[in-house]
């Protein structure tokens, strides 16, 4: 369990992969419990790079992210028969790589920084996620992008933790309210709440860089 995302490439073979592949999060889970080790490997491939993403918005250092994202899987091995399965498999992983994250927060003095490309003034209720590439973009668009992702880095670092919490959730990684709330331990109203707010205090940061 030392490197589990590199043993995790390392030991299924192709026609076992893919026969694991068209399993639902509850059947890897089912099967892992069962004995079969490899549908944690499965686990771990569909997991890592959205568990890494996830953490380094969060944190903002890639490599204690990295590190953050193997001790996510050491924890979800060791403590998977707790798993209640009744709920869903995902929000419970994110739940435990949530709380690494904010730990890692606490113990150290600087804050996070989220990198976009593009940002949206006015957010709908199912926009989620924010899309942050431009498929359409030319290449000289590039200065306009660096210069905005700078300007929305420090005004992601000035958000509360628990409201730029609950912002890359929601707009980054697509989670619904009621996985936001299981996630950070919130009822359902105060993830409305503090995604509003920290929506609007984001569009208020912001907007003197952009005119």
């Amino acid at each position: 369990m030392a490197n589990v995302a590199m043993e995790a490439r390392a030991v299924v073979p192709g026609s076992v992969r893919a026969q694991l592949q068209t399993l639902e999060d509850a059947e890897l889970v089912a099967s892992f419990l069962a004995g079969e080790e490899r549908a944690f490997q499965e686990i771990v491939e569909r997991y890592q790079t959205r568990l890494l993403n996830f953490i380094y918005r969060t944190i903002g250092d890639r490599e204690r992210g990295e590190d953050l994202v193997q001790e996510v899987f050491i924890r979800v091995y060791r403590h998977m028969a707790r798993f209640d399965r009744s709920k869903k498999f995902s929000t419970w992983i994110y739940t435990i790589a949530s709380n690494l994250a904010k730990n890692e927060l606490r113990n150290r003095s600087r804050n996070p920084l989220v990198f976009f490309q593009t940002i949206r003034k006015n957010w709908q209720d199912d926009d989620r996620p924010l899309q942050f590439e431009d498929a359409n973009s030319r290449p000289d668009d590039l200065y306009r992008r660096r210069h905005l992702r700078s300007l929305v880095e420090a005004s992601v670092a000035r958000l509360p933790e628990h409201h730029r919490q609950v912002f890359i959730l929601r707009e980054l990684e697509g989670k619904s309210y009621e996985e936001i709330a299981e996630i950070t331990n919130c009822n359902l109203g105060t993830v409305k709440s503090r995604l509003n707010r920290a929506r609007n205090a984001f569009a208020q940061i912001i907007e003197p860089g952009l005119r």
